[in-house]
């Protein structure tokens, strides 16, 4: 695979960009974090700081305004999610959708909402898991039923992330329940649309600042324009959308995990035990050094599968290197955040101690957009399809 990635190395406008982001985080995001997490409110000071600074266009072409580069989307999150999870997960929630319509959108569905996206006047969210068909997509039985002008929906999605606060949700729906991914077609659902409910958030372990909801279908009738791509082709766009967004997930990670590993180096820096510093026995320092060692492992394997997104690399050969990256940056983070906690001893226990609040976000990270070990099964079908 290693043959078609080029350079990943971060440019000038890079690092000003995270340096940006990194100031940022902690002036402004900080402060907030924590209080975010407890209360399980949606932080729309947070959305308002984000969209002054126009990052929501940030992975998409110039003309939206953005830097058309899902490694500086990277640098982005990463900074974000070093401080706060549900910050982070504010730009995602708006890129994975944006993504879908930039790929598989006509010109007058580009014109209608990617703009309002781009500058947070819209927001979005994407529905494709089920009770039924969370990892397996093309089991998904939400039917799409063609009638006169457009198509009508019936069935149920779960946890649909950002749906409570979203003007539109593209929701993945099987117009031939005959076929397993050939039967899937994409659709924009739009918030007033007769027929579309979207039921009471979830009360989650972690990512509690932005809600999951289930969203319900009823006879919901979307017009023919609104179907997103071709009929019977929605599997291979929302499966192109997430793996363009994989490297940004795995982002989330790296930031978790350094974040994680911020907190342990000053807990233990400045606690006392024996007559010296927690942080000064070598057992300890070897914890941290396998931490360290791990989340900059993790970070160049984000930062190359970002590289290979920038590149153009696309379909089957996108798949692997993007799944790596989600799956081993996630794990990494749920690692380093379990060490991290180990650290922090029965101090870590207490909810007034951030280091916590990073250990229920990192096992989040592991079973969104793709459990990890769908990435896994991603993996491993391309090595013996070599």
């Amino acid at each position: 695979m290693s043959d078609a990635i080029n350079s990943f190395d971060l440019s000038e406008e890079h690092r000003l960009l995270q340096d940006t982001i990194r100031r940022f985080s902690r002036e402004v995001v900080a402060p907030r974090a924590q209080e975010i997490d407890a209360a399980a409110q949606y932080p729309q000071d947070m959305f308002d700081e984000l969209q002054r600074l126009q990052l929501f266009a940030l992975p998409f072409p110039e003309i939206y305004g953005g830097s058309d580069s899902i490694l500086a989307s990277c640098v982005a999150v990463e900074e974000l999610g070093r401080i706060c999870y549900n910050t982070a997960y504010l730009l995602i929630v708006q890129w994975v959708p944006f993504g879908a319509i930039l790929a598989g959108g006509n010109q007058q569905q580009k014109d209608k909402f990617l703009p309002g996206l781009a500058s947070g006047e819209l927001r979005s969210a994407i529905a494709v898991t089920e009770a039924s068909g969370g990892s397996d997509v093309a089991g998904i039985t939400t039917r799409a039923e063609a009638v006169d002008g457009g198509y009508v929906l019936n069935g149920a999605k779960i946890f649909s992330t950002n749906s409570a606060i979203a003007d539109f949700v593209i929701v993945a729906a099987k117009t031939d329940p005959s076929k397993r991914h050939g039967g899937i077609s994409v659709f924009i659902v739009e918030k007033n649309s007769e027929g579309f409910t979207v039921g009471p958030s979830e009360n989650k372990i972690g990512s509690r600042g932005v809600p999951s909801s289930p969203l319900y279908f009823d006879d919901c009738f979307v017009p023919e324009e609104l179907m997103l791509g071709a009929e019977g082709k929605g599997f291979q766009l929302i499966m192109e959308a997430f793996n363009k967004s994989r490297p940004i997930i795995g982002a989330r990670g790296v930031g978790l995990a350094q974040g994680a590993l911020d907190l342990a180096r000053d807990y233990v820096a400045q606690r006392q035990a024996f007559g010296q510093a927690v942080g000064d026995f070598q057992g300890v320092r070897w914890m941290l050094a396998d931490m360290a060692m791990q989340t900059e492992a993790a970070r160049l394997l984000v930062y190359k599968a970002a590289a290979a997104v920038d590149d153009g690399l696309s379909g089957k050969a996108l798949a692997p290197v993007a799944a790596m990256a989600k799956c081993y940056a996630t794990d990494t983070a749920m690692k380093v955040a379990t060490d991290a906690f180990q650290l922090f001893g029965s101090a870590g226990v207490s909810t007034g101690n951030r280091i916590e609040q990073y250990f229920r976000d990192a096992k989040v990270l592991q079973i969104i957009e793709g459990t990890n070990q769908i990435q896994r099964n991603i993996i491993g079908k391309h090595l013996m399809e070599r």
